[in-house]
């Protein structure tokens, strides 16, 4: 498979959407699609930067207690309340501009944070980050979409999907190393120095967009709960979404639960090894089988396959390779869920939507996830714990037979 192909220019024509965004405006480049998946990385290093060397933030902050937690989580609280909210806001004033404005804003964050400031205006600069990231993961991937071919679009979003897993990873191999040599103040000022020079990279590549003036938006609170129904309600626009918010609920939980089941001597492998296992599959198994099959079929085999995995793995908690083959699994689920997006939604309008619903379950699964399973297992011990995501992946698979059957019956696949 040749991803140069991702630099040729569609054949058919393309019409400009209701929004203004005219996908013709963007011609297909993998340059661009490896920059907007760059810009990705960035914010998915807004949570990186924090959780990663959560021991030396918290000897920056000794005396908070919980309450230091927030500091990573409460970039999520805005994308639970306001995902879709951001779809509409990104749509309506233009992909380019807003997402040049949020790494801008994420770069001023990043290097006021690095003055090392009170918790509790390290709190307020967080949650203004929080905006920040909630933009990028909206504007970013509809971008990306447009600027890949029709052929290697579901490539392109398979590449989208490992910037949080690589992002942290990143963090980890390098940031960790670089904290020892500079401290945090030095990763906090080179992760606004990188925010700014990709706004700079994006503002020089992306081209301009006309802004279709005569798309009123209204912004009240009747609107955003229309809106929220609408998404929600469409069987193309809430399924990635719907299928993805099981996905997350489980993920992050997972790396946080299973290395501690297996010897001691193998849970650093484990942990290093199982983020790397989705990243991997991500990139050659679903690249390998999204242009064969459909993306929801894609995302329905993933979870099943996560399903016998788990069988396994509740019958051999203590073994190394299901843990790493279970993320693995989930790596298909993970690059199939944002390549049914551009699938689902043929139109930047939609994309966006779709984008916004995606941050809004993601935020929600990844926020209640581990509290939930941390509560399962101390109820119901291991087997209830490993239960509970067997449900979450059961009810995945539910919501994306029963969705798909209801776009059959509109006459759509």
């Amino acid at each position: 498979m040749c991803v140069s192909a991702l630099c040729m220019r569609t054949s058919s024509p393309k019409k400009s959407s209701a929004n203004g965004l005219s996908s013709s405006s963007i011609t297909p480049s993998l340059g661009l699609v490896l920059l907007l998946w760059v810009a990705g990385l960035g914010a998915a290093m807004q949570f990186a930067k924090i959780a990663v060397p959560f021991t030396q933030v918290q000897a920056l902050y000794p005396n908070t207690g919980s309450e230091l937690g927030l500091l990573v989580s409460i970039i999520g609280f805005l994308g639970i309340g306001l995902g879709l909210f951001a779809g509409m806001i990104v749509a309506h004033h233009g992909f380019r501009r807003l997402l040049i404005f949020a790494m801008v804003l994420g770069a001023m964050m990043s290097l006021y944070q690095a003055t090392l400031p009170s918790f509790e205006l390290m709190l307020v600069s967080r949650l203004i980050e929080g905006a920040s990231h909630l933009i990028i993961v909206v504007a970013a991937p509809t971008l990306l979409a447009q600027a890949s071919s029709d052929r290697y679009r579901g490539l392109a979003m398979t590449l989208w999907s490992t910037f949080f897993g690589v992002a942290f990873a990143l963090i980890a191999w390098f940031g960790l190393p670089f904290i020892n040599s500079y401290g945090l103040a030095g990763l906090f000022l080179a992760h606004g120095i990188f925010m700014s020079l990709v706004a700079i990279m994006l503002a020089i590549w992306i081209p301009v967009q006309m802004l279709n003036r005569h798309d009123k938006l209204h912004l009240n609170f009747n609107t955003i709960l229309g809106e929220n129904l609408r998404a929600y309600g469409s069987p193309n626009i809430a399924a990635p979404a719907l299928g993805w918010v099981f996905y997350t609920l489980t993920f992050v939980s997972m790396l946080t639960l299973l290395p501690g089941l297996v010897p001691e001597q193998d849970r650093i492998f484990v942990a290093g090894a199982m983020p790397l296992a989705s990243i991997g599959v991500s990139l050659t198994f679903g690249a390998l089988i999204l242009p064969r099959m459909s993306a929801v079929s894609a995302i329905i085999f993933g979870f099943a396959l996560s399903l016998v995995v788990l069988c396994i793995l509740w019958l051999s908690p203590d073994k190394t390779w299901p843990a790493i083959a279970l993320l693995g699994a989930l790596g298909i689920v993970q690059a199939a869920s944002f390549a049914a997006i551009p699938e689902l939604n043929s139109d930047s309008h939609a994309q966006s939507r779709a984008n916004g619903a995606m941050a809004q379950m993601g935020n929600l699964g990844n926020t209640l996830g581990t509290p939930v399973l941390l509560v399962t297992l101390g109820t119901f011990g291991l087997s209830g714990a490993i239960g509970g995501i067997m449900f979450c992946f059961i009810a995945a698979i539910g919501v994306h037979v029963m969705l798909r059957r209801r776009r059959l019956a509109n006459g759509q696949n």
